[in-house]
This record gives C-alpha cells, sequence and structure tokens, in this order.
C-alpha cells in the first residue's frame, strides 16, 4: 500500500478517553516528527493547532478516528467525496468499524505510515426521497437506511418495490435497508444476517412486522428498492447511519440501492480480516468457564 505522509486525526470530543488518547498520540508524534492534522472541532478542543476543513481534506492522505463506531460513521460522512483510508481505534463498545486496540495506537500510526496495512473498499447506500416529481433528499450512508413510524406505539403501512414489481405491503414498526458493513448494526439486532464486506448487496429487514411472512430478504447490487409509505400518517422518519433524520409525509416515495461509484476506504492491519473481527466481537470459539459455568 501506499505511505501516507499527512495523517489526520478525527477524535469523540465528548469521551474523556478519547482525548486523553488523542493526545497521547499527539505528544508521541511531535517528539518522533509525526505531524497529526486536526480540523477546527478537534483543534479547538485539544488546543492544537487547526487545519480548515476544506484544507484538511485536501490534504490529508489518512486519517485516524477515535470514538466508537459512531465516531467512525461520522468520520465517514466527513470525509465523503475525498479518497482519504480510515482507521478507527475503539474507545467505544463493541467496535466492529472502530476495532483498534488503544494500546496499540502508536504501532498502528508506523504501520500506517510504512504503508503496511490492507485497504477495504466498503459499499455505501443512496437513498432517495421523492415528493411528487422533485428530489427532495439524497443521503448516502455506511451502515443502514432505517424508517420508522413516530413515537407512538403504533404500526405503519410500507409498501416494498423492487425494480418495477411491487413486493408486499408490510405492517411493522419499520424496515432497515443495510449494506453489509451495516449487517453488524442494527439490522443485526432486528434479525437479520451477517454478510461480509466484499459481498456486493443490500439487506432488506423489517422491525417487529405484524406477519410471520415478513423475513430479511438479501438483494443484489443493482436491485433498486422503493418503499412507499400507504395511508396519511404523519411523523415517519428516515434515518442516515442512525445519526441523521428526514421527515417523511403522506405520498413520498424512498429509493434506495447500492452506489455503484462512491465507497469509504478502510485501513486493516495485517493478519486482522473480517472473519477475525467476528470471532474476537462474538467470542466464536471461545469456550470456557465464564461462558458456561464450571461442570
Amino acid at each position: 500500500m501506499s505511505k501516507p505522509e499527512k495523517i489526520g486525526m478525527l477524535v469523540n470530543t465528548q469521551k474523556r478517553e478519547a482525548l486523553d488518547l488523542a493526545g497521547e498520540l499527539l505528544n508521541w508524534g511531535r517528539k518522533n516528527k509525526v505531524p497529526f492534522l486536526l480540523p477546527p472541532h478537534e483543534a479547538h478542543v485539544l488546543g492544537e493547532p487547526e487545519t480548515p476543513d476544506a484544507e484538511w481534506k485536501n490534504s490529508v492522505d489518512a486519517a485516524i478516528i477515535m470514538g466508537g463506531d459512531g465516531t467512525f460513521l461520522r468520520a465517514a460522512r466527513y470525509v465523503f467525496g475525498h479518497d482519504i483510508p480510515l482507521f478507527g481505534i475503539n474507545v467505544g463498545r463493541l467496535g466492529f468499524l472502530s476495532c483498534g486496540d488503544p494500546g496499540s495506537a502508536r504501532d498502528y500510526v508506523k504501520k500506517i505510515m510504512e504503508g503496511d496495512y490492507v485497504l477495504e473498499e466498503r459499499s455505501l447506500l443512496n437513498g432517495v426521497v421523492y415528493r411528487g416529481e422533485t428530489k427532495k433528499h439524497e443521503v448516502f450512508a455506511l451502515n443502514d437506511l432505517v424508517i420508522t413510524k413516530g413515537p407512538f406505539a403504533r404500526l405503519v403501512s410500507l409498501g416494498i418495490s423492487v425494480g418495477s414489481r411491487q413486493l408486499s405491503v408490510m405492517r411493522a414498526d419499520g424496515i432497515i435497508l443495510a449494506t453489509p458493513t451495516g449487517s453488524t448494526a442494527y439490522a443485526l439486532s432486528a434479525g437479520g444476517p451477517i454478510v461480509p464486506p466484499h459481498v456486493q448487496c443490500v439487506l432488506v429487514v423489517p422491525i417487529c412486522a405484524h406477519t410471520l411472512y415478513s423475513r430479511p430478504m438479501v438483494l443484489s447490487d443493482s436491485d433498486l428498492i422503493t418503499i412507499s409509505p400507504e395511508g396519511q400518517q404523519r411523523e415517519i422518519m428516515l434515518t442516515q447511519d442512525g445519526q441523521l433524520g428526514y421527515e417523511i409525509l403522506p405520498g413520498d416515495k424512498v429509493s434506495v440501492s447500492l452506489d455503484s461509484k462512491r465507497h469509504i476506504s478502510i485501513m486493516v492491519m495485517p493478519g486482522k480480516d473480517y472473519y477475525s473481527l467476528l470471532q474476537e466481537k462474538f467470542r466464536w470459539g471461545h469456550h470456557s468457564e465464564d461462558d458456561f459455568g464450571s461442570e
């Protein structure tokens, strides 16, 4: 892989552990002539020189992210449209995207600067909200796009089409459209399958469907899925990676597909492939008294 010269740093400034780790890495970088570029928000919180957003995005060759998966998703939106590979160091909880060990932060930076990493391209969902003939919103998601009901305990009716064929009208709390990267996020909680990131597909996962026949589906990377809320119910929301929300009005249509041109690049350390990550996070293959109790 290429050897990045300018390393960017993106930090969850709400987490003390992330700020402490960033401070340690910045001090180490100064001593070892490894300059890190910080955008304005992180620079202000850490008391470091700032690099304006546009300059940061055009200068950085790779970026280190300190936080959990939510921080990684925000970072992916921040670098969207710029070819900046990302590596996440986990100071959150589960950590499927930010999966690096904080204790090895310096070693990760050394490996990245030496070009000792593997680059993975992760697919993005492209979602378009149509209001009549008008394109109201266009959004991109690394994990998922989710259509859900409002705050009251009631079901919504959602028409689901694939291409020109209407597949079904589903009554449920909502529906998740996920990338393979997002298969271990909200979609997994709703009963969806785990799909490795190199498999090009879209997951369609109902949320608490009011029928036994609604099941998760795996569609191809060329399928166009259209979701049409039925009736006059308001307070329906489209959420983007669980972080940004858009109101869906009666008569709106939401078209979702896997983007064929755009992607997010993720740096993976040697020997740390996707399957080893699953084993680590789900404790597959770990048999101990702590898991099952003593005989």
